[in-house]
C-alpha cells in the first residue's frame, strides 16, 4: 500500500512537473495563438485549399486543447481542487465548446463563437494576465461606486440640458434619455462642438455647460510627457 502511494506521488509529481514547465507552457501559448491567426483567417475569402487547410488546423488544435485539459486534469492528485480553481473551469467549458461540430448548419454560427474564446486563453495560460485579471475583478466594487457617481453626475446634467435645449434640438434634448445619450457623445469628444454652436445661438452662455463636462473627462497627456 505504501509503495503504491509512493509510486502515484511520483506520477503526479511528474506530470506536475512536466506541467509546470516552460515547454509545455511555451506549447500551450504558441497554440493559442495558432488558433487566434487561424480564427481571423477565417473571416476572409480564401482559396478552397486554405479553407480545408484551416479546417484541418482548427479540428487539431481543438483535439490538442482536448488532451491538454485531460492532462492537466490526470495531473492534480485530488480531481476536486481542480474545478475549484475558476480558471480551470474556464478552460473546461472553452474546451468543451470548442467541441461543437461544425457540420450542422444551425451549430455553425454558435461553434465559430465559442472558438473565439479559445483565444482568451492565453489569460489563464500566462500568471501575469492572470494576476492582471484578478486584480481587477478585486477592484469591480469600488469601480461600481464610481460609476454609480458617474451616473448621478450625468443624469443631473441630463436633466438641466433637456430642460435648456430641448427647444433648440429636440432630437437631441427631447427627453432625459435622449440627453444622457447626447452627454456620453460629448464626453467622447465627438462633434460636440458643434453642439455647443447649436445652443449657443439660443443661449449664448452655454458653453458653461458643456466645458464642465468635457473638462474632467479631458485626458491628462502631462504624464506621458
Amino acid at each position: 500500500m505504501e509503495s503504491n502511494a509512493y509510486s502515484q506521488s511520483l506520477v503526479f509529481s511528474k506530470l506536475r512537473s512536466i506541467e509546470a514547465s516552460p515547454i509545455f507552457q511555451g506549447v500551450v501559448i504558441a497554440i493559442i495563438v495558432l488558433s487566434a491567426l487561424t480564427i481571423g483567417a477565417k473571416t476572409y475569402d480564401l482559396p478552397p485549399i486554405f479553407e480545408k487547410s484551416l479546417t484541418f488546423f482548427d479540428n487539431a488544435i481543438t483535439v490538442f486543447f482536448l488532451l491538454e485539459i485531460l492532462f492537466r486534469f490526470s495531473a492534480c492528485p485530488v480531481k476536486r481542487r481542480f474545478f475549484l480553481d475558476g480558471w480551470n473551469i474556464f478552460d473546461t467549458l472553452v474546451v468543451i465548446g470548442s467541441l461543437v461540430p461544425l457540420d450542422n448548419s444551425e451549430a455553425i454560427l454558435l461553434g465559430r463563437l465559442l472558438r473565439i474564446f479559445r483565444v482568451l486563453r492565453l489569460v489563464s495560460v500566462v500568471p501575469e494576465l492572470r494576476f492582471l485579471i484578478n486584480s481587477l475583478l478585486k477592484a469591480i466594487p469600488r469601480m461600481g461606486y464610481i460609476a454609480l457617481l458617474m451616473f448621478i453626475i450625468f443624469y443631473i446634467y441630463a436633466a438641466m440640458g433637456s430642460m435648456l435645449f430641448a427647444n433648440v434640438d429636440e432630437f437631441l434634448w427631447g427627453d432625459l434619455s435622449i440627453a444622457m445619450l447626447t452627454l456620453f457623445r460629448v464626453a467622447t469628444f465627438e462633434d460636440w462642438t458643434d453642439i455647443m454652436y447649436q445652443t449657443m445661438e439660443f443661449y449664448p452662455l452655454s458653453w458653461i455647460y458643456y466645458l464642465t463636462v468635457v473638462a474632467p473627462a479631458k485626458p491628462d497627456t502631462t504624464s506621458f510627457v
